[in-house]
């Protein structure tokens, strides 16, 4: 359920619309911002520079080797412990120099993106009366029980509709999407024909299809992305992907940065043939915010980012995608751009936090093309819990 107005006896943090202090927590795993891969590391560092910018104090936490204005606790070689036996053991001696740090000190509020463990220490830390929490994974058990425990306390914050959906009795905050970088110029008159997906090599993205689509569309094919350090990932990779490399299909294992920029700005369209229902997709966002269209499957998020022929096109199935890029002409690339900054800019997603700080909520916003039931049901409303006034700084 989204929390859309304060309930009875629930109190503003600092109503006075003065600046507010506020600590961020990072996760350990890459710098602020990453130098490629690290989607969370790249939302925490917009906001923070973007919080910054209004006047607010921030305080915020991250890894080795971020930019200036972070406090790093994370080793960098501890980036590849994501995921595997450390992946624990690391967390839990980050956020302990965390809060080692933070100790004696008082915050308005404390915005956590590390976790469930970072959560439960924020809560019971002291150091702020109003504790955010970003979900920034696939909303599933054992993680919905998990965030049952303490929704009253904290405000939870979802980075969709998709994925708050997934659990209708939890109490959300509000819906904050995800915000990009933006291109500093709007999009250029010309581009070339090809199709791009980034994102990592694994099944679930259907890099497979989107080799499919671009035979049947005769359009030359990029692939952007590390292979996912699984037996899986490594045996699709090997059997599904490698094989059809080609000069129509290149694969690029990582790009970044002004590389990056220019294969997404100058594709025909972003393709993303999704075999899972992910819960944001910020390769999509990049594309748009570029002027880049971006063919779809209707799956997870992809109905409330893209906006049916005006940001891109939504697809049943691999029919669906190939009709689909006959059709990319009918988009204007500079509209596409202008739609897509104003919906996931830092300065959008830094206000709709900014919300949930002081009010302890957001309304929920407008869809693009996600069914009208959907918003409908998440709108059955409930007061939140009280929480305590900040008791000085």
């Amino acid at each position: 359920m989204i929390e859309a107005a304060r309930g009875k006896g629930q109190k503003e943090v600092s109503a006075a619309q003065d600046a507010l202090r506020i600590a961020i927590v990072a996760p350990p795993w890459y710098p602020l911002p990453p130098r490629g891969y690290g989607g969370t590391e790249l939302v925490v560092h917009l906001l923070h520079q973007e919080l910054r910018r209004l006047g607010h104090d921030v305080t915020v936490f991250g890894a080795e080797d971020s930019e200036p204005g972070v406090t790093m606790l994370a080793d960098a070689a501890w980036s590849h412990d994501l995921g595997g036996p450390d992946h624990s053991a690391r967390l839990a001696t980050y956020l302990a120099r965390v809060y080692a740090a933070l100790g004696g000190q008082r915050f308005d509020v404390i915005h956590d993106h590390t976790g469930f463990e970072g959560l439960l220490l924020a809560l019971y830390s002291g150091v702020a009366p109003a504790v955010v929490h970003t979900i920034h994974g696939e909303l599933v058990e054992p993680m919905r029980t998990f965030y049952k425990e303490v929704h009253t306390r904290a405000r939870l914050c979802a980075i969709s509709v998709n994925q708050a959906a997934a659990d209708p009795a939890l109490r959300i905050a509000g819906i904050v999407h995800n915000a990009v970088e933006l291109p500093a110029t709007p999009p250029g008159p010309s581009h070339e024909r090809y199709l791009i997906e980034v994102a990592r090599i694994t099944p679930d993205k259907g890099q497979h299809l989107a080799i499919r689509v671009a035979q049947r569309a005769n359009r030359k094919l990029i692939l952007a992305g590390k292979v996912e350090r699984t037996k899986e990932g490594k045996r699709y990779f090997e059997e599904q992907i490698e094989p059809f490399l080609s000069p129509t299909v290149e694969y690029y294992p990582n790009v970044a940065g002004q590389q990056k920029a220019r294969l997404i700005s100058r594709a025909a369209a972003g393709i993303f043939p999704l075999q899972w229902s992910e819960p944001f997709g910020l390769a999509m966002v990049e594309c748009m915010v570029a002027g880049t269209p971006v063919l779809a499957l209707r799956t997870g998020s992809t109905p409330e980012l893209i906006e049916p022929g005006v940001t891109g096109f939504l697809a049943e199935d691999v029919e669906d995608l190939v009709q689909a890029a006959g059709r990319l002409d009918q988009i204007d690339r500079v509209h596409c751009a202008e739609v897509a900054r104003e919906r996931f800019g830092p300065h959008h997603m830094a206000e709709r936090y900014i919300s949930v700080y002081r009010r302890g909520s957001v309304e929920v916003e407008p869809l693009a093309a996600a069914p009208a039931a959907t918003a409908i049901e998440l709108l059955n409303l409930q007061p939140t819990a009280p929480t305590r006034q900040p008791s000085g700084r």
